[in-house]
């Protein structure tokens, strides 16, 4: 029993130290492992996920103050609140497949295919951005919309919607590394906010074996607090390259999952 407290401590701030470190959050990796060793179903892994990602981005912002980087709170405010609204839509879906259709096995193959497809767009992306025109968006209602559809597949897919963030702050507002790693981690923080406080008013707690959910805060937190500070030494360039490489992980571990379901 010990050895899995500390596997899951170990997810937990693996998970959050790259997760700081290239603005993913941590969900987009702690969902697929712990859909590999296959210990919890999806809506628990969710809440698994959610909680340590939580934990990871508030320690994060509170490091920004150090670090060579700003957040803009127009653009982070309102795809903040757009990946709320985003939020409960794709979290209506998902229960609705799980429960009302019964389809559990179906919809955890569907993620990660989803995710190792949007996942793979988005790792070209980053490699050949410098030959995509990048774009500065300043209508509010687009950038809302933005945020909208950014909540409803991050939720969906249970990720938190770092790598999409990021890709996305790039493209559409022409962020450099460093940017868009604390702009995506103050938007993942209200999501991940959000989505525990909405379960906590619905459905509640009780029905989820969270046995393992100090571990990972634990984990969420150090890994938040050591990811953070190390970013603050890295190039862009740096940044960069840990985020690709952390993509191309996870987009094999998706594949697996796919084929495993």
């Amino acid at each position: 029993m010990i050895k899995i407290f500390i596997l899951y401590f170990l997810i937990g701030i693996t998970a959050s130290l790259l997760g700081a470190m290239a603005g993913l959050g941590g969900g987009i990796i702690i969902k697929p492992v712990l859909d590999l060793f296959g210990h919890y179903d999806l809506a628990t892994i969710g809440v698994l996920s959610a909680a340590t990602v939580l934990s990871m981005a508030t320690v994060s912002l509170i490091e920004v103050r150090r670090m060579d980087a700003s957040i803009d709170k127009t653009i982070g405010l309102l795809i903040a609140i757009g990946s709320i609204l985003g939020g409960f839509l794709g979290k209506g879906l998902f229960n609705f497949l799980v429960i009302e259709v019964s389809a559990t096995n179906g919809i955890g193959m569907l993620q990660s295919g989803l995710l190792a497809i949007i996942l793979i767009i988005i790792f070209i992306y980053m490699r050949y951005k410098g030959l995509i025109k990048a774009y500065r968006l300043n209508n509010k209602g687009i950038i809302l919309a933005v945020g909208i559809l950014l909540g409803t597949i991050s939720s969906f897919l249970g990720i938190g919607g770092g790598p999409l963030n990021v890709a996305v702050l790039y493209l559409l507002f022409s962020m450099n590394a460093k940017n868009a790693v604390v702009n995506s981690t103050f938007i993942i923080f209200f999501s991940q906010l959000s989505a525990l406080v909405l379960l906590a008013f619905t459905t509640g707690f009780a029905t989820y074996d969270l046995s393992m959910i100090g571990y990972m805060i634990v984990g969420g937190i150090l890994g938040g607090f050591m990811g953070s500070n190390l970013v603050r030494k890295l190039s862009n360039k740096r940044i960069e390259m840990i985020f690709n490489v952390t993509i191309l992980m996870i987009i094999l571990i998706n594949v697996y999952n796919f084929f495993m379901y």
